[in-house]
């Protein structure tokens, strides 16, 4: 058992900066500690060789997804011990402060040492059942890197989207998180340095290949008969929009089915106000804001929150008030293209005439 469990993880995930992860040398290289006593009572199976697992960081995302480890923690603790991420921004991807995310993870870690959780990778067997947080992780490496294009981390979180659906080749939600991270990827181009939203980005500028690769991925994980999971609700999702390329036009009432839909299986912050958004399009600007009003406390840390809420705000003549959420919103993205957008329509519905 290792003494230090975050010292031994950091050193296997990270011997290497973050510009040097595409290698396959690496992605082959770094070995796991299969020597380290099983928990009392946990079963290990053993009928998935680990060298079978092309990219090692994937192996060490299924070992932080031990059911030993608190469910609230095992997605931060991957985030941060095997993707790279420090606390604040861990945090802010989860719309928490700095010092509760570091407790947390702090207490993940303790547990980790205290139990003696193996670092082991789990037999096929245990796969399923730490999935969820795995695909959790590569999601939220997705969503704090979306912006950096695609030969950054951004291209690394697809990277492993791809590998580990076809790793496991049957998995429905990880077919469907593939197809998300490159729908989104066909949509960026790494050279622009100025952020524009989706509604208004040419789609001219987007790569009609890897949408239909993003496409394809999605077809995949289809199960006639079976309910969407989420990632397959948002791959949807993001496939809708990518069909203005061909059609012109956003289909707006497609976009309120589907996170109607997504609310109902993961009612996160994320998806109630991206629905708000949407409501604010099908519906009216109000009815979209009385959605927001329904989020718990946590919005106050989460910066898309504030965008929608001035967006709505200002599609309902508020403008002084949309003006103000543009404000709190640029304060709470590190993004300088990001910052530069909300503070320019601040102060654009700022001078604008009370209706």
């Amino acid at each position: 058992m290792p003494a230090n469990p975050e010292g031994w993880l950091l050193t296997v995930a990270r011997n290497r900066q973050r510009d040097v992860w595409k290698s396959a040398g690496y992605r082959r290289s770094v070995p796991l500690d299969t020597e380290d006593p099983p928990v009392e009572g946990v079963a290990l199976l053993d009928d998935l060789d680990a060298d079978a697992i092309p990219d090692r960081r994937l192996a060490l995302l299924f070992v932080c997804a031990h059911p030993a480890v608190a469910a609230e923690a095992r997605t931060p603790l991957m985030l941060q011990t095997v993707l790279g991420f420090d606390s604040s921004q861990v945090a802010r991807a989860f719309a928490v402060s700095p010092a509760a995310m570091q407790q947390r993870l702090v207490r993940a870690k303790r547990r980790i040492r205290d139990a003696r959780i193996p670092f082991v990778v789990p037999g096929r067997g245990a796969l399923a059942e730490r999935l969820p947080p795995v695909l959790e992780a590569i999601y939220g490496c997705h969503a704090l890197t979306w912006r950096e294009g695609t030969r950054s981390l951004a291209g690394e979180a697809r990277y492993l989207a791809v590998t580990l659906a076809t790793l496991l080749a049957d998995e429905p939600e990880a077919w469907a998180l593939a197809a998300l991270t490159t729908l989104v990827a066909a949509r960026n181009s790494p050279a622009d340095t100025v952020f524009r939203p989706l509604d208004a980005q040419d789609p001219a500028d987007w790569d009609p290949q890897l949408i239909t690769e993003g496409e394809d991925y999605l077809r995949r994980a289809e199960r006639p008969g079976s309910a969407p999971g989420r990632f397959q609700l948002e791959a949807a999702i993001h496939a809708v929009h990518c069909t203005r390329l061909t059609t012109g036009d956003t289909d707006w009432q497609a976009l309120r089915t589907l996170y109607t839909a997504l609310v109902a299986v993961a009612p996160t912050l994320g998806s109630r106000t991206a629905h708000a958004a949407v409501l604010g399009r099908t519906d009216s600007a109000e009815d979209g804001l009385c959605l927001l009003d329904r989020l718990p406390p946590e919005r106050e840390r989460f910066q898309p929150y504030y965008a929608t809420r001035a967006d709505l705000l200002a599609r309902a003549g508020r403008f002084a008030e949309a003006a103000a959420a543009y404000d709190t919103a640029a304060t709470l993205t590190d993004d300088p293209a990001v910052r530069e957008f909300l503070r320019a329509r601040g102060a654009a519905v700022r001078g604008s005439p009370r209706r």
